[in-house]
C-alpha cells in the first residue's frame, strides 16, 4: 500500500494487523483518483470509516487542505496516526475516534461542509444506506460535494436517498465504487 500521487507520491503506508480492515487496494485508488481528477487546494474531505487512512492520506498528497478521519477501532486510529506521522501531513488532519453516526453528529454541531465524503463500511452490516441517510440528514455535504462508497459489487444500492443521487458507478473485480450527489432542486 503506497501513495500513488501528489507530494508524498510513492511514500508506503502501513497496512492492517487485523483481518477486520481492508484497504483500498491501489488499482481501485488510482481509478478513484483518476475519476476525480484535480483536488482543489481548499477542498474538505471526510474519510469516514477510514481503517488505514490511505485515500484521506492520497487527498491530502494531492494537494486537499484538511482531511477528517473518522474510526471507530483502536487499531485504525493508530494506523492512520502513524501514517500521517510517516508522511508529515499530520497537520492537515483530524482524527476522531468515534462512531460514524456519533461523528457525523459531531461535524454537524461543528457546520463543517465537506466537498468530498468516502465511505467503506465493513461489509456484511447494512451500513451503507444508514450512512447516506444520516449524510444526508445532518446535511455536511457541500451544494456541489461528491460522496464515494466502496461496497461488494453485489450490494444493491438504490439510486435516491432523500436528497442524494446516484451519478455513476463502477466495478473493480468483487468490488464496486458508487458516486453520490445532492439533487438538483428541479430534480426534487
Amino acid at each position: 500500500m503506497r501513495v500513488i500521487a501528489g507530494s508524498k507520491k510513492g511514500f508506503r503506508l502501513k497496512g492492517p494487523k487485523s483481518k477486520d480492515i481492508r484497504p483500498t487496494e491501489d488499482r481501485i485508488k488510482e481509478s478513484l483518483f483518476n475519476i476525480l481528477g484535480y483536488i482543489d487546494e481548499n477542498s474538505l474531505v471526510l474519510d469516514l470509516f477510514a481503517g488505514t487512512g490511505s485515500i484521506g492520506i492520497e487527498f491530502l498528497s494531492r494537494g486537499a487542505k484538511k482531511v477528517y478521519f473518522v474510526d471507530k477501532s483502536y487499531e485504525s486510529i493508530r494506523c492512520i496516526d502513524e501514517n500521517l506521522k510517516h508522511t508529515c501531513l499530520k497537520d492537515s488532519a483530524e482524527i476522531l475516534k468515534k462512531d460514524a453516526f456519533k461523528a457525523l453528529d459531531l461535524l454537524r454541531e461543528k457546520d463543517i461542509k465537506f466537498d468530498y465524503i468516502f465511505i467503506d463500511p465493513p461489509y456484511g452490516r447494512n451500513l451503507l444506506e444508514r450512512v447516506l441517510i444520516k449524510i444526508d440528514e445532518v446535511n455536511i455535504l457541500r451544494e456541489e460535494g461528491l460522496i464515494v462508497l466502496e461496497h461488494e459489487r453485489n450490494y444493491v444500492l438504490n439510486h435516491i436517498f432523500n436528497s442524494l443521487i446516484k451519478i455513476d458507478s463502477r466495478n473493480y473485480g468483487d468490488k464496486s465504487l458508487s458516486f453520490f450527489k445532492k439533487r438538483d432542486r428541479r430534480e426534487k
